[in-house]
């Protein structure tokens, strides 16, 4: 080769090779700058599409600059790495196929049975809470069989197909009480429960008659149902413009909570146990439980701290239980510790029936005054100390005190919301800092704009097949705000190394909880049409894989389902490539939005 290069500069070539240098050069920056005005190319012969810039409405065409207001401002795009190194790296992914009897419905941190079957006591339902393994899932959970895309809302209260949903216990253990029955294809919900004799609407009707200051829809706008069955109780409300966060513990009653969530209705996992719920303080108008199973009396009243602590002053908590109207020695014994308990905590009976079909019900309330708390002669339980409470329900033990009643920057007690809807853009109680108070409009008015200008027709979502929507870092709701219009309901998530804004969530009147992305989401899997995500991805991957955390992405949502992604350039070329692997069809948009569209694909291999 030296000598040939040798020869070659000696007859004076070189004018010519570099005249041909420079041509690739040129072509090279067409290709490099064709290439920079496309969305991300995919790699993968499964995937379906990706969607040109230059071929979206006007609006879209000049990327939003993130405002100053934002509540998570987006990072600097980084480009160390091409698009072609990071799938090279994204192809070490070998996704292979779950095994094992109850991988269709597998949630890690509920079904860690190693550390379940280690537990020295299950006396306060430890079992039933969380779990994680050490070692996070890397294999992708089976479809069971016959599975198809869901009833649509709202035909979808009343009925599922069996198929997405194939457990048959609770159909026979409830088929007295009306909860759920097969029919063909289907299971049918006819709002029936335990304690509703004469249908769930006759019920909640009932509950208004009862305490008519209830409102159903403007006072009282978001409900906490504990031990909800298959949330029929939520399910109805939601006809009175009432949010209900319905939860159980796993497995109390086969699939109840995935019932729920295949139906369209708000629900979760979880259980009073010997944690707090994952709920912030002074959250909740009002309370419920129908015949629920907890032992409110239990550990000299700790289950009902917790609840103290969740319901917001003058909120009311509504008991439909034998202990409220049967005389039998048992129930009654329960009953006298109940009046000393809520005594003790200054809660009031302010309702007290029984319906047509002899069901019984007492609604208490709590105070809107800490003159109680002062002139009690024994101060049991304690009132709490006065800390900052911010994120402080994740993996904490219950109290053994009484939360304080809020109160705002002069002293005085934190008013109730705005009736609804006029609460949803209101000034939250809990918002207390005027520099917090401006940013909060800020924000509301930002997500209008952009869920109109963009998220409503730019991404290509078909939203008419949207149910279930989570937004993995709420902010201040204002996405779930923004589509208050649609026929969605939205789970607000905070992670809990972010700002804690939640009480502001449910000032909205909106729902949600904390939760921690590196570890598992505590739902069913295939329970969401869309998963939304603002700048979450900067904070996860700090402490986390990102492949993680699309792993359990892909386990909690329903195939044809979406992924909303509005991150930095860098963060988005990150996951592209490993959503491919999952023959998800990926777009991008703005270079600021990606949208990733799961499909109905498995792995054929076994881990």
């Amino acid at each position: 080769m030296g000598i040939i290069g040798e020869e070659f500069f000696k007859e004076r070539k070189y004018p010519f090779i570099l005249t041909l240098l420079g041509l690739f050069f040129f072509v090279g920056i067409l290709i490099f700058t064709n290439t920079t005005n496309t969305t991300i190319s995919t790699f993968n012969p499964f995937v379906l599409s990706s969607n040109n810039v230059q071929n979206q409405p006007p609006s879209l065409l000049n990327p939003l600059p993130a405002p100053q207001h934002d509540h998570h401002a987006p990072p600097p795009a980084i480009t160390n790495q091409s698009q072609q190194e990071q799938e090279k790296e994204a192809v070490l992914i070998d996704w292979k196929l779950c095994k094992g009897p109850l991988a269709v419905d597998y949630i890690p941190c509920l079904d860690n049975w190693e550390a379940i079957k280690a537990l020295k006591s299950r006396k306060h339902m430890e079992h039933r809470e969380r779990h994680c393994p050490q070692n996070t899932l890397k294999c992708l959970l089976p479809l069971p069989k016959g599975y198809r895309f869901p009833v649509p809302w709202p035909k979808s209260r009343d009925m599922i197909w069996y198929d997405n949903v194939p457990h048959p216990k609770l159909v026979e253990y409830k088929k007295d009480q009306h909860w759920v029955v097969k029919s063909g294809e289907y299971l049918v919900f006819p709002g029936g429960g335990t304690q509703f004799k004469d249908g769930v609407d006759h019920y909640i009707q009932f509950m208004e008659e009862t305490l008519p200051k209830i409102q159903w829809g403007k006072h009282i706008r978001v409900v906490l149902d504990v031990g909800c069955g298959v949330a029929s109780f939520g399910g109805y409300l939601l006809d009175k413009n009432v949010i209900t966060m319905s939860f159980a513990p796993k497995d109390e009653h086969e699939a109840q909570i995935q019932f729920a969530l295949e139906r369209g209705i708000p629900a979760t996992l979880s259980v009073i146990g010997t944690q707090k719920l994952t709920f912030s303080d002074n959250a909740f108008d009002m309370i419920h439980c129908a015949r629920c199973r907890v032992h409110w009396e239990a550990d000299g009243g700790k289950p009902l701290y917790e609840l103290n602590r969740i319901l917001r002053p003058g909120g009311f908590f509504a008991w439909s239980a034998t202990p409220v109207y049967r005389d039998n020695e048992k129930d009654q014994q329960i009953w006298s510790v109940m009046v000393e308990i809520t005594k003790a905590m200054c809660w009031s009976v302010v309702g007290n029936a029984r319906d047509s079909a002899g069901i019984g019900l007492v609604i208490y309330q709590k105070p809107t005054s800490s003159s109680c708390y002062e002139n009690r002669k024994e101060k049991i339980p304690p009132l709490c100390e006065n800390k900052d409470s911010k994120n402080s329900s994740w993996y904490a033990k219950l109290d053994s005190c009484l939360t304080p009643l809020p109160v705002d920057g002069m002293g005085e007690l934190q008013s109730w919301p705005m009736p609804w809807p006029q609460r949803l853009n209101s000034k939250p109680p809990s918002l207390l800092d005027s520099n917090a108070t401006d940013e909060f409009y800020k924000d509301s008015k930002h997500w209008s704009q952009l869920v109109s200008d963009v998220y409503a027709e730019g991404l290509s979502i078909k939203w008419s097949s949207i149910r279930n929507v989570m937004d993995m870092n709420a902010g201040y709701a204002g996405f779930a705000s923004a589509l208050i219009d649609l026929p969605v309901w939205v789970m607000n998530v905070v992670p809990i190394d972010v700002s804690d804004t939640l009480s502001v969530i449910y000032d909205r009147g909106l729902i949600g909880m904390y939760h921690d992305w590196c570890e598992s989401f505590n739902t069913y899997p295939r329970t969401y049409d869309l998963l939304h995500s603002s700048f979450l991805f900067q904070y996860v991957e700090k402490r986390c894989d990102i492949v993680d955390v699309v792993a359990e992405i892909d386990r909690i949502l329903r195939p044809d389902g979406y992924l909303v992604v509005r991150d930095s350039l860098e963060i988005l070329n990150k996951l592209t490539p490993v959503l491919h692997l999952l023959h998800w069809s990926v777009s991008l948009h703005q270079n600021q939005f990606l949208v990733g569209k799961k499909s109905f694909w498995r792995p054929t291999a076994f881990e």
